[in-house]
């Protein structure tokens, strides 16, 4: 049986990556691969998913697994980026090094690459992708960026194209979903709070918070925050069966990239608020109304372009897109 390992930042339960791993590891099964992955939680992930799992900091049992592999497949996600760390950026690298010096074919997926600041880190990774067997990336700064540095690569679309939601019935709520990112102020937390309670009084407001260790203390500040404004108004913080929770919705304000997908996949009315270019893009791909980080817009023309929203449109839109496994199955079925 061909084996894989996937490197990435599975294990922190955090809703996008834990998503685009549930795609890829369900893709990989189905071509009959024996999987194992390295993650924090490796316990949560073999439970989760029905794969083998290696804890990413035992580097014995890493190595271990690499050389009895015959991939080593990096992503998704934003792994090689110098804007969180550098130390992840060598983490990440120092993985594909080891599949490409045990003479594995290595896949880079569906990452988003950059910014990469620091000239060793782009040293590194340029020399290290020039070797892999298959380069892909989810957006077009990507693929520019990886084509300055002459390495090839293909650009796909994000993976989470290809999740499978059943949509449910609209339980009428709205969802704000939040993130903890250092460009969040009280300005945005406040007009955020006085847009639910002016124009969604009447429904129940769910707060997603997609990775409870970073997100959750934020979520229970916005929902006193709500209450100060509106002692009547009801909420609920979600942090399990996100996307059911997400397919059931009305309508949705959200800051995670994986979180407004997942709504507009369900035809949910959906407003992005701009703390990444990723957001940003995805909105003007698939017309969705936009808050910034300073929300200087004025609130009731924001609630006038989410009301305007067409469901049929947004379902539409996600239909243009379909995830791209051609380069990647023949790299498997030449392995057979």
């Amino acid at each position: 049986m061909v084996k894989a390992v996937i490197s990435g930042y599975y294990g922190f339960k955090n809703f996008g990556d834990e998503a685009i791993l549930s795609v890829l590891t369900n893709h990989l099964k189905a071509l009959d691969v024996d999987v194992t992955v390295f993650s924090s939680d490796p316990e949560f992930t073999k439970n989760s998913y029905n794969v083998n799992s290696v804890n990413s900091f035992d580097f014995k049992k890493i190595i271990a697994a690499i050389k009895n592999s015959d991939f080593v497949i990096s992503g998704g996600g934003s792994l090689l980026q110098d804007v969180t760390s550098l130390k992840s950026l060598v983490y990440y690298s120092l993985i594909i090094a080891a599949g490409l010096f045990f003479n594995k074919k290595v896949i880079v997926f569906a990452q988003g690459i950059g910014p990469v600041n620091n000239k060793l880190a782009r040293f590194i990774i340029m020399n290290l992708l020039k070797q892999c067997s298959l380069v892909t990336v989810r957006d077009e700064e990507s693929y520019n960026l990886l084509n300055k540095f002459g390495v090839q690569a293909k650009q796909v679309c994000d993976p989470i194209f290809s999740l499978n939601i059943n949509s449910q019935t609209s339980d009428d709520s709205v969802g704000v979903q939040l993130r903890d990112f250092k460009t969040m102020n009280y300005n945005l937390l406040n007009k955020l709070a006085l847009l639910v309670s002016n124009y969604f009084s009447d429904k129940k407001i769910k707060i997603f918070s997609l990775q409870e260790a970073l997100d959750l203390e934020l979520c229970k500040k916005f929902e006193n925050l709500l209450h100060t404004v509106n002692p009547d108004i009801k909420t609920e913080i979600v942090t399990d069966s996100i996307i059911n929770e997400i397919s059931s919705l009305e309508y949705m304000i959200g800051m995670r990239f994986h979180a407004l997908l997942a709504a507009i996949k369900c035809g949910v009315k959906t407003c992005a608020i701009n703390y990444d270019i990723k957001v940003e893009k995805l909105a003007k791909e698939a017309c969705l109304p936009v808050i910034s980080m300073d929300f200087h817009e004025n609130v009731a023309e924001i609630y006038s372009k989410i009301q305007n929203l067409k469901r049929d449109e947004l379902l539409r839109f996600t239909k243009t897109k379909s995830f791209d496994w051609s380069d990647f199955d023949k790299l498997f079925f030449a392995t057979k």
